[in-house]
């Protein structure tokens, strides 16, 4: 009951807020956030001192980007996003997941990734999915189990990865019709964006869409397919116009490093309406991974400082940029194994990371709170920073022994559906990477700044 009281007063406060800032922007967005600061004494005072800053600055590209996103963005969807990830996401789940997690002694996630689909109508280089064909899927009532079962645990944000997750875009409007309280976002080709779909995702309000993308035409289709970069530019110019939401997914390799952190590229992403970036660093999953096109050293020492400038105020670009590898600093490390996330894939089986092909306990046998308890996850709870050296955080890429080890003691079994690649194997192809960028990483983590990151470890004694 508080629970849906809260919502009803935040949906009529924001609805008032958001037409109080439309009348002037600029002044009124100054304002509410000096109401904020008077009332939310909770967050740090340096917190309210720099967006303040922000603020009396025109030139930062963050306000920028908020008053684009006021200019470019459906109204309702803007109001319906912050309630599901403000309200029940941020304020009610993060209340409820750190509680569970010192209540039960085991990892309780803040999101949860599930491929509704093993299908793909792409098949691009390096990409697993596209070698295990159309067979497997998680049917309807498996994907409300899983976020039902994640509700119960706090978790409302979840990322549907596949495959090409659209392919079922019938059963995840339903999912996200029956969920309302969570924030539903979909990576995909794009092939699939059509205006009956942009029409269900301002139904339901808690839809966005991440839409992959490697640089100008020539460096992505190389890797997508020829023709995948045109479609991917309709898609944007479709969810644009119809004042959607949406942003990219970016996998970035040792040849196309340049290409996706260029200005040409990003000054056209935003012109597009993108506003946010999720970068990855390529890993060689699967047994045709192709581990040169790991980025080297020298590139992830750039990714990690071009991520920096595109986080400055000053020399950013008006979108939210993120590197789930070179941004292990501010969240304490690997998040996997159910620390923040984990992944479930279209067979049902419950793995702790997405590119971590290995589990013990799978859906259709197994709930959620049993596979965080049993031996593979724990083992990573335990393990977690698996490198004090955040800039190491992975157990495969940047310290594949400590991946065997875990395999090894737990007996987890490999969920490839191909090829049952053994950790040896994959880490295999880690191995001359680790031993590479230890020293970089090393040299760039004595010698810079890093944030004190407020976030739970659960070392056994």
């Amino acid at each position: 009951m508080e629970h849906r009281l809260v919502h009803t007063a935040a949906d009529i406060a924001l609805a008032r807020i958001l037409r109080y800032i439309d009348k002037a922007p600029e002044e009124n967005l100054l304002k509410i956030l000096k109401v904020a600061e008077r009332h939310f004494k909770m967050f740090p005072q340096k917190n309210f001192e720099k967006m303040k800053a922000a603020l009396n600055d025109e030139d930062n590209c963050f306000v920028t980007l908020a008053k684009n996103i006021l200019r470019d963005i459906d109204r309702d969807l803007v109001k319906s996003l912050l309630l599901s990830m403000g309200v029940h996401a941020g304020y009610y789940g993060t209340k409820t997941v750190r509680a569970l997690r010192d209540k039960y002694n085991c990892n309780i996630p803040f999101t949860i990734l599930f491929d509704p689909t093993s299908a793909c109508n792409l098949k691009c280089k390096g990409c697993w999915a596209a070698e295990y064909g159309h067979s497997l899927q998680l049917s309807l009532d498996d994907m409300r189990s899983i976020v039902s079962q994640g509700k119960e645990l706090g978790t409302h944000f979840y990322m549907l990865t596949g495959g090409e997750p659209l392919i079922r875009k019938n059963d995840i409007i339903t999912i996200a019709s029956e969920f309302p309280e969570c924030v539903f976002l979909i990576y995909t080709n794009a092939t699939l964006v059509d205006e009956k779909l942009c029409a269900d995702i301002k139904r339901c309000g808690n839809i966005t869409l991440a839409l992959s993308i490697e640089g100008d035409e020539c460096s992505n289709d190389d890797r997508r397919g020829e023709g995948a970069y045109r479609t991917t530019i309709e898609a944007m110019e479709l969810l644009k116009r119809e004042r959607l939401l949406f942003g990219i997914s970016v996998c970035y390799t040792s040849k196309n490093v340049n290409q996706v952190t260029s200005d040409e590229f990003l000054d056209k992403m935003v012109e597009m309406g993108v506003k946010y970036a999720f970068y990855f660093n390529y890993m060689p999953v699967g047994k045709n991974a192709d581990k040169s096109l790991i980025p080297t050293p020298t590139q992830r020492k750039y990714m990690y400082f071009w991520m920096k400038k595109m986080r400055n105020g000053k020399t950013g670009k008006p979108l939210f940029a993120f590197d789930f590898q070179d941004d292990g600093e501010y969240v304490g490390g690997c998040i996997a194994g159910g620390r923040n996330y984990f992944h479930i894939n279209s067979n049902g089986d419950m793995e702790p990371c997405v590119f971590v092909h290995y589990s013990d306990s799978n859906i259709r046998t197994h709930t959620i709170f049993e596979a965080l308890n049993n031996p593979l996850f724990m083992a990573y709870r335990k393990g977690q920073p698996f490198n004090e050296n955040h800039l190491m955080p992975c157990p495969m890429l940047e310290n594949p022994h400590i991946l065997r080890q875990i395999i090894s003691e737990t007996g987890a079994k490999s969920t490839d559906l191909v090829y049952k690649e053994t950790a040896d194997e994959l880490c295999a192809k880690c191995d001359d990477f680790s031993k590479a960028w230890a020293p970089v990483a090393k040299e760039i983590w004595e010698n810079n700044p890093h944030p004190k990151t407020f976030t739970q470890y659960y070392k056994s004694e």
